[in-house]
């Protein structure tokens, strides 16, 4: 069975100081730390593109692993809805080669945003086992400091950039559960870029996630024959601090279980997900984990991991 083997990350050591940015608008600490949730923005070097980022977090996949020989590597995918340049060539065909990757590796990208972490496990695993294969890269990448207006007090506060790189293969510390998605395409105005710029409708995203996500995390558990005492902990997407505690208070289930931990990141978008689960899950005692993702499309993906 493929499963998670290992995850690591980059995420850039510069950025921006969100008291400063919070003091340009009029935000005090309250609002920075208790609705925001990040003092502190990493952002991308502007020389460096979203494959320097993916090749960052791959390399420090390598060192920390160094029985996975990067020849092995059968899959490469990447997740992000920010690729080099225009987005043409494919942003895991570059990576592939600054990898040094085999040219016998499959690569493709997967174009979602916050909940392309889960559906990118989820679609990493089904190709390799369709195919047969035995190691695969899945790395998320989305600076989305390419597209926030600095301006834009709803978004600039927000974002920062950051990537991860997770194997997938055999005999793996952690196996993919029962996992649910969904899309509402009727939401894709609340979260859109028009002429390269990104535009969030903030209102009505806080609300999709508190309508969407408790109950959809109600329905995975009881899907599963699970009940949030068998769950060690809740990874969803660091949206903002806001979203991941009203999450928490209206799943009406041990709202201590939810993860939180973004001060030093803010939303990294679909990397949000595995740098929780980098930083708390493999040293821990956990058996059980849920995550969920969501975010623009409207998209959602929930699912179950365990350890086997």
């Amino acid at each position: 069975m493929i499963g998670i083997k290992s995850i690591a990350s980059y995420v850039p050591a510069s950025g921006l100081d969100n008291y400063a940015q919070g003091a340009k608008f009029e935000k005090d600490e309250e609002f920075i730390l208790g609705k925001i949730g990040s003092a502190f923005l990493p952002r991308k070097d502007p020389a460096q593109e979203t494959s320097d980022l993916c090749v960052e977090a791959a390399n420090a996949l390598f060192a920390n692993n160094p029985q996975l020989d990067r020849q092995s590597i059968d899959v490469l995918i990447v997740v992000t809805q920010n690729g080099d340049e225009e987005g043409l060539p494919h942003t895991s065909a570059i990576v592939q080669d600054k990898l040094g990757l085999s040219t016998n590796v499959a690569a493709f990208d997967i174009s979602l945003g916050c909940s392309g972490y889960v559906y990118g496990i989820y679609a990493i695993k089904g190709f390799m086992e369709a195919a047969g294969l035995k190691n695969g890269l899945l790395i998320t990448a989305d600076p989305y400091s390419k597209i926030v207006d600095p301006e834009d007090r709803n978004t600039t506060m927000l974002f920062g950039d950051a990537a991860t790189a997770t194997w997938m293969g055999e005999d793996a510390t952690w196996q993919l559960g029962k996992a649910k998605f969904g899309t509402d395409g009727s939401g894709a105005p609340h979260l859109k870029v028009t002429d390269g710029v990104f535009y969030m409708n903030g209102r009505q995203v806080f609300n999709f996630a508190l309508l969407k996500v408790p109950a959809h995390l109600h329905e995975l558990l009881n899907e599963s024959g699970l009940t949030s005492q068998d769950v060690d902990a809740f990874c969803i997407h660091q949206g903002s601090a806001a979203i991941v505690d009203a999450v928490a208070r209206r799943f009406e289930g041990e709202p201590e279980k939810f993860i939180k931990d973004m001060v030093e990141t803010g939303n990294t978008v679909s990397s949000s997900i595995p740098l929780l689960l980098e930083k708390h899950m493999f040293d821990s005692n956990w058996k059980r984990v849920a995550i969920s993702g969501f975010g623009v499309g409207l998209s959602w993906g929930s699912a179950i991991i365990h350890r086997p």
